[in-house]
């Protein structure tokens, strides 16, 4: 048991080794979208999602999901509808699970994960912003994944952004729970006011576009918008 730890431990050393020599610039500009897997096709909440990443894939970036139903195929097939002649805009990476459905039929380009570890790291690797839509339990671990690396600034310069009205609840919590309180001055305090406005909060994916839009446009007027800097931007709710 001891020599299969230290393997693991010199497996995961090997991990961070070539997470370290990753490019410092992508060729192109790229955004996570994750969401529930459970919105059906039709939904109001599904066509805005797929406006939005048709939107995104016009504008040259690459769309990644989870590669899955709901709201991950909603990002795909309008990456997909944005971007026809461009299969490789349309990304997925999949997590093996024995209930889980097939890769959706929009993702053009194609990875599959054994574990939900390896599975958020490629996220993070892969991408110059992060938009989270309404979703579940699998939905928040990604939000909390990013924003904690937000926070202790394993990543910089790289938008969260939040749509719907449930996030931006979920932020009011966390804010009263885990920030300052103004009623008890004495009370202890997890999480900076400055940590807990990292998420960009938004009503509508028009206003994740204008943010994504603004980041696109810095990130391709400069060679370098990823890795550690003095300050990283942080949003408000």
């Amino acid at each position: 048991m001891r020599v299969l730890y230290a393997s693991v431990l010199r497996l995961w050393d090997v991990v961070d080794d070539l997470s370290r020599l990753r490019p410092e610039r992508s060729a192109a500009y790229s955004v996570s979208v994750f969401g529930s897997a459970r919105t059906v096709p039709g939904s109001k909440e599904y066509e805005d999602i797929k406006r939005l990443a048709a939107t995104l894939t016009r504008q040259g970036c690459t769309v990644v999901t989870g590669g899955g139903p709901g709201l991950m195929q909603a990002a795909n097939e309008g990456a997909r509808e944005g971007a026809p002649d461009h299969p490789e805009r349309s990304v997925g990476m999949r997590i093996a699970l024995e209930f889980e459905q097939s890769v959706n039929p929009y993702v053009g380009e194609f990875f599959e994960h054994r574990t939900f570890f390896s599975r958020l790291h490629h996220f993070v690797l892969r991408s110059n912003a992060f938009v989270v839509t309404p979703g579940g339990i699998g939905t928040a671990l990604e939000l909390m994944t990013v924003w904690q690396l937000l926070q202790v600034r394993k990543l910089t310069q790289t938008p969260l952004v939040l749509v719907g009205e449930m996030w931006k609840q979920f932020v009011d919590w966390a804010s009263r729970y885990m920030g300052p309180s103004q009623d008890a001055v004495d009370a202890m305090v997890y999480a900076t006011k400055q940590e807990l406005s990292i998420p960009q909060c938004v009503s509508t994916v028009d206003e994740a576009l204008e943010i994504i839009d603004a980041d696109h446009q810095r990130w391709s007027s400069s060679p370098v918008f990823r890795g550690i800097e003095d300050e990283a931007p942080l949003g408000a709710c």
